[in-house]
């Protein structure tokens, strides 16, 4: 009974001690599911907890523990109003930057959401200069209903006098087929290398006009897809949980690559949709996942122009498609910081080398390899490299930190006005802003 007893006392501490952690890091993007409801859970666990132990005298015994483990589970409510508090502290700092700042900024962020009333104000004011949208968004709903509130937006957008809304969504087929349903759920590129050359050509144009033709007809403009990493070995990264590159890639052969993924790009373009190619520079020989994790490519330049970066030259070559970049460091350009925040990758390789004067824009930077890191430094080193659009897409509400650090940043003379006067050229000549 006793020892009965003691195993419950420190099941007692740990579970406490996770819920203050819990708590306290409330606005962590890796705690995304406990919000909401599971706040509410957190909290009145807590206080069930402390409303046993008083009634089991805990609190009157003369040991310190009792009363020490009694004021600890006292603690996850506070740390979850803490954490909220910071939180609402930090949109409200946001939402009264100057609005010429906050227009300048805000044409370079791309942003996910939860509800309408959540992204309404950042979308009026002229904060971000589109929206994520994903499987949360269509949810038990029709893809009527998502057009209308899709619509509402735009309308919000044409009353304030701002320019369209750059409306995204990650609809590639296969295993990423976010808005499927209510869409079409068409097979991944990747299916169509077995067929012959003129075949697959055909086919992956088709998916392309499809996907094109129903995206818009949502108010969709913009599609993160086709994926231009090369296929690695299905045994290359078995702790690869998100990104899966295996089942994604279209080939491990540069040629078949381009012709698929152009072959996509034409139809998709054709409906009026742009495309976005990724996940620049390549994460086909990449071990780490970098959803979770820091990740480098040591492969030579010269290799990797060969084999890994030759779809991505095609591609940008020969249509309007954009460019997302990842969270992975080329060892022999800028060895430790990721391409995704990188001068020498952004303005160095792809601008100046590869003459590449379209959209770049990041991956999401709520993943672990950037935001568990120095965040603020990223959004500040992406904007003075050249890139175009910061994409805030997992976890929407994470917007009000990354647009913090670069007000900061421009408050302290810390951003490049000319690589930002560039970039408005760019998204001005895309028909992104007005």
């Amino acid at each position: 009974m006793q020892v009965s007893k003691c195993i419950g006392t420190l099941l007692l501490w740990v579970a406490g001690l996770v819920f203050v952690f819990a708590g306290i890091n409330d606005n962590d993007p890796y705690l995304v599911p406990l919000r909401g409801t599971g706040n509410l859970v957190l909290v009145a666990a807590s206080i069930a907890v402390v409303f046993m132990l008083v009634r089991r005298a805990a609190w009157r015994r003369r040991i310190w523990a009792g009363r020490l483990l009694v004021v600890l589970w006292c603690l996850p409510p506070l740390a979850t109003l803490a954490s909220h508090g910071v939180l609402e502290v930090r949109r409200h700092r946001v939402l009264r930057t100057d609005p010429v700042l906050a227009r300048s900024l805000g044409q370079h962020f791309v942003v996910g959401y939860r509800s309408f009333d959540e992204v309404a104000p950042l979308v009026e004011k002229g904060f971000i200069a589109g929206i994520y949208v994903t499987r949360r968004n269509v949810a038990g709903r029709t893809a009527d209903a998502l057009k209308a509130e899709i619509a509402a937006l735009q309308a919000r957008r044409r009353a304030a006098g701002l320019p369209p809304l750059m409306v995204a969504t990650d609809q590639e087929g296969g295993i990423v087929s976010h808005l499927a349903p209510p869409l079409t759920r068409l097979p991944a590129l990747a299916s169509l290398a077995e067929l012959a050359p003129d075949e697959r050509k055909a086919k992956a144009e088709e998916f392309g006009r499809i996907h094109g033709r129903e995206l818009a007809s949502l108010g969709i403009n913009l599609n993160f897809a086709p994926v231009l990493d090369l296929r690695p070995d299905a045994k290359h990264n078995q702790l690869d949980f998100n990104t899966l590159t295996s089942q994604r890639a279209i080939s491990d052969d540069p040629a078949e690559v381009s012709a698929i993924a152009g072959a996509y790009i034409h139809g998709l373009e054709s409906a009026g949709v742009s495309a976005t190619v990724k996940h620049f520079p390549g994460l086909g020989r990449v071990r780490a996942d970098t959803h979770h994790f820091s990740a480098d490519l040591d492969t030579p330049v010269g290799e990797l122009e060969a084999t890994d970066w030759r779809p991505f030259r095609d591609v940008l070559s020969t249509s309007g498609a954009r460019l997302m970049v990842g969270h992975v460091a080329v060892s022999a350009l800028d060895p430790g910081r990721p391409a995704s925040h990188s001068k020498a990758v952004v303005d160095g390789l792809i601008r100046k080398t590869w003459n590449y004067q379209g959209i770049v824009m990041t991956d999401d930077l709520v993943m672990g390899a950037i935001y568990q890191h120095d965040v603020c430094t990223a959004v500040v080193e992406a904007l003075n490299a050249g890139v175009d659009l910061l994409l805030v897409a997992y976890d929407g509400l994470q917007f009000y930190r990354l647009f913090a650090c670069a007000t900061d940043a421009a408050a302290g003379g810390g951003l490049d006005t000319a690589m930002l006067r560039e970039s408005e050229t760019r998204l001005r000549h895309a028909q992104l802003i007005d």
